[in-house]
């Protein structure tokens, strides 16, 4: 296998986390919206923040595939 296959497998197990994170966030904001509809602007401010953060996770995933491949 070449440097570059196994950056780009390391990457690809580097965005599963990430992306299970922000389905699970996503789903259970879903919830609390529908429990307190009142409460529907802050849960949505802090699933957004939830989510920057966790995609964070994917592109330092990417950077560090491009450090692989290239360095």
């Amino acid at each position: 296998m070449t440097a570059a296959g196994g950056a780009g497998i390391a990457y690809g197990l580097a965005a599963i986390g990430p992306a299970i994170g922000i389905g699970y966030l996503v789903g259970q904001s879903v919830q609390a919206i529908a429990r307190q509809p009142e409460a529907a602007g802050q849960v949505q401010t802090t699933m957004f923040l939830g989510i920057a953060f966790t995609e964070a996770l994917a592109l330092i995933g990417f950077v560090v595939f491009i450090l692989l491949k290239f360095v």
